[in-house]
């Protein structure tokens, strides 16, 4: 891969892991007391047996977020069951995970995604908060028992030491969903250097929601010193295009009016796939214009909408369970990719692909798209090739525009002009370079974006 130009990021999850890990299963037979409980949650059950849960406390993929030990005691699993929480003051924990980042940096591997990043560190001393109380997680003062408590960086500047004994250092991202004014941290040269960024992901299609993004990203890079980041979506949430193909409602974001539609198995609200699909290309220039990290989740750059109607039966993700209902879950985003018309898979691997996919997957598949020279994925790599030479330092400055329309300029002579509007927008002198729809008589549409080339006046 190093030799084909790619660079290689592995995940790395250290909040949890699975209940068929040795350490785990050690702890479960070790018994109350044993040295192999310290490295995970384990507490004392109430009642006289200790056959109820320490709290109320509840799982992010719903349900109690205690599973009985067998023997009076519980251990916390903040997702599933199956992905017990590791106690992160545990010394042997942090050493393990030292090693853990030695053995792949060795290997040559150039960063880490690190999982659940704000998730580490967590005060479960008692008295236990009521769940009312903890289930609001969104703070910006760093006093939440379970997320984003300040000691957290103290374990990330002893992995920046690791990073840095490599030449070149190596890279790492966090996915911590934490306040925007928290995010920052995370970023800094003394922690891992950078964090996802998802408040594009949240943002409606809308100019004023693109520019909040835009701009609360922007202020990160100033006060964390990195680079900011930049998604439409992710393994969590629904495909962009679908989000942005629902009807728009002020009061939510598009990934929560795309969970509701989840439960209508993709029937109401109405759909509209190929406002989608534009939407998505026009959201797409707009993301990869931007000065920073651009990550592209797998599918949409062929212009994917989320499988909505999957069938019980062929539901995995655990949310679809334990949320009674609640929420259908995130397998419609995670359907394996189409990469040709036919076969069991379309191309993904030589028997069905689970969960399945659907029929009009063939019409998205890479080999549908790779001759076309106005298809989605074409678009993306044209804009990718555009980006490598356009985006030469992090030069950006607002420029003046309608109401619905956001321009901005980049390094030298790079413009992106968006717009949101219902009409076409005027666009400035000079040389497009791409566009993510047809222009209308030299105007850019709507639901569209334009890159240019304007010569300074």
């Amino acid at each position: 891969l190093h030799e084909a130009g790619i660079k290689v990021i592995v995940d790395i999850v250290p909040n949890h892991t699975s209940d068929r890990h040795e350490w785990f299963r050690e702890a479960l037979a070790a018994g109350r007391g044993s040295r192999a409980r310290r490295r995970y949650i384990f507490r004392d059950g109430l009642g006289p047996r200790g056959e109820q849960p320490p709290n109320d406390w509840e799982s992010g993929f719903g349900g109690p977020a205690w599973e009985p030990a067998g023997d009076g005691q519980w251990y916390f699993h903040h997702f599933a069951k199956e992905q017990p929480d590791l106690d992160w003051d545990d010394e042997e924990v942090r050493e393990d995970f030292l090693r853990t980042l030695r053995f792949w940096s060795d290997r040559g591997v150039d960063g880490f995604r690190v999982d659940v990043a704000h998730g580490l560190v967590k005060d479960l001393s008692e008295p236990f908060a009521p769940w009312t109380e903890v289930a609001v997680t969104d703070r910006p003062d760093g006093s939440h028992p379970l997320w984003d408590r300040d000691a957290v960086h103290e374990i990330y500047a002893e992995w920046r030491r690791v990073f840095d004994e490599y030449e070149p250092p190596r890279f790492a991202v966090a996915e911590a969903c934490v306040h925007p004014s928290r995010r920052a941290r995370y970023a800094s040269a003394k922690g891992l250097g950078q964090a996802f960024n998802f408040e594009m992901q949240d943002a409606g299609w809308c100019s004023a929601d693109f520019r909040r993004a835009i701009d609360s990203g922007l202020a990160q890079t100033a006060e964390s010193g990195s680079t900011t980041t930049w998604l439409l979506g992710c393994h969590d949430s629904a495909r962009v295009a679908t989000r942005y193909g629902l009807p728009r409602d002020p009061d939510r974001t598009p990934v929560e009016v795309a969970k509701d539609w989840l439960l209508s198995d993709g029937a109401a609200p109405p759909l509209d796939r190929a406002l989608g699909e534009r939407r998505a290309r026009a959201a797409a220039l707009v993301s990869l214009a931007l000065p920073g990290s651009a990550y592209l989740y797998q599918g949409d750059e062929l212009g994917l909408h989320e499988v909505g109607d999957l069938a019980p039966d062929v539901l995995e993700d655990p949310i679809a369970t334990r949320s009674g209902g609640r929420e259908k879950g995130r397998d419609g985003c995670r359907v394996p990719l189409p990469w040709s018309a036919g076969g069991p898979s379309l191309g993904f691997g030589p028997g069905p692909a689970r969960p399945p996919q659907p029929e009009w997957f063939a019409d998205y598949a890479v080999s549908a798209q790779a001759d076309d020279p106005d298809s989605t994925l074409n678009m993306y790599r044209r804009a990718n090739r555009l980006r490598a030479v356009l985006n030469t330092d992090g030069a950006f400055e607002w420029l003046p525009s309608g109401t619905d329309v956001l321009h901005f300029r980049r390094s030298g002579p790079w413009h992106c002009v968006a717009n949101f509007g219902t009409e076409p927008a005027e666009l400035p002198t000079g040389e497009v370079l791409l566009s993510s729809a047809p222009l209308e008589a030299g105007r850019l549409p709507r639901d569209a974006t334009a890159w240019l080339r304007v010569s300074p006046s």
